[in-house]
This record gives structure tokens, C-alpha cells and sequence, in this order.
């Protein structure tokens, strides 16, 4: 089992919006980064995730999510006036069917636990387990990265969860 940590923006797509969804589970779309498509591309179903909410005024973890569906095209990429599309990327074939070699994928997501109090970025910043974690590092832009076993449950264990 991998771990990862995905971003969002609140006002975008939250925790709470994903706990709404139908079933709990909702697609991750529009990721227009070629490595952060590349980790989603070695998702697993169960894999776990920390979601972090981003470009919020207190950013950080807000709660867990697991892999639900391996990935697969993401079609927003030639969805026309949807904010992810993308006119030079392969487009869908003659009855609509995603195209051979889509250059953008999704995954789809399920709610796990919401924490009582989020796991802020400064407070991370100053946990010595989470030492080299992608998300600490100096320009790190990725919306999804991978985490190891040890820093998410360190994460897990400042929540309260563990």
C-alpha cells in the first residue's frame, strides 16, 4: 500500500465536499501536471491519502481519504469551457471514447475521517518526523505526492487519530 497526499483548495473542492459526494467518493480531476499525473498513474485501490487543504488562510491536512478507483482518462481534459481543458491534448474519438492515449487521468477518491482540528502546514514545518516530506520542501507546487508510511502516521498521530 502507497501513501500519498492530494491538494486542494477549499473553495475549489474540500474535505467536507467530499464527504457530501454521492457514496462519499468523488472523481480527482483536472490535474494538469505531468508529475503529479505520473502519482496518480501508481495509485492503487486502498491507498491511503491525506487530504490538504491549500491557498487557505491556516493550509494544511484536513483529514483522510482512500484510493477508490485506479486511474483512468479524465474527460474535463476535452470538456470545452471546463477550467481543465486542454485543446492540444488528444481529444475523444468519433462516438465520443476517450482517446487512446489520453494525456490526463484521474483517480477517484472516498472520505475516511475528517480531524477535529487540521494539521497545519507551520505546525508540520516544525515536526522533525516529517523531515524531508515532498510537501515541506522548498518549492513544492504538486497537488499530489507521495508520503511515507512513517510521515502519515505521524500526521495521523498529531490529529489525534492514532
Amino acid at each position: 500500500m502507497n501513501h500519498w497526499l492530494m491538494k486542494s483548495e477549499p473553495s475549489v473542492f474540500s474535505l467536507e465536499d467530499l464527504r457530501r459526494s454521492p457514496g462519499q467518493t468523488a472523481p480527482w480531476d483536472g490535474v494538469r501536471n505531468y508529475q503529479a499525473r505520473n502519482y496518480m498513474a501508481d495509485m492503487r485501490v486502498g491507498d491511503l491519502v491525506l487530504f490538504y487543504h491549500s491557498n487557505c488562510p491556516e493550509p494544511g491536512v484536513a483529514g483522510t481519504a482512500r484510493v477508490a478507483r485506479e486511474a483512468y482518462p479524465d474527460p474535463t481534459a476535452w470538456t470545452p469551457g471546463h477550467p481543465g481543458f486542454d485543446p492540444r491534448g488528444p481529444q475523444p474519438g468519433p462516438q465520443g471514447q476517450p482517446p487512446q492515449s489520453p494525456r490526463w487521468l484521474m483517480v477517484d477518491v472516498t472520505f475516511l475521517a475528517a480531524f477535529p482540528q487540521p494539521v497545519t502546514l507551520a505546525h508540520m514545518r516544525g515536526m522533525a518526523e516529517l523531515a524531508g516530506m515532498v510537501l515541506l520542501r522548498k518549492g513544492s507546487r504538486l497537488s499530489v505526492q507521495p508520503v511515507t508510511p512513517a510521515q502519515f502516521q505521524a500526521v495521523l498521530a498529531q490529529a489525534g487519530r492514532i
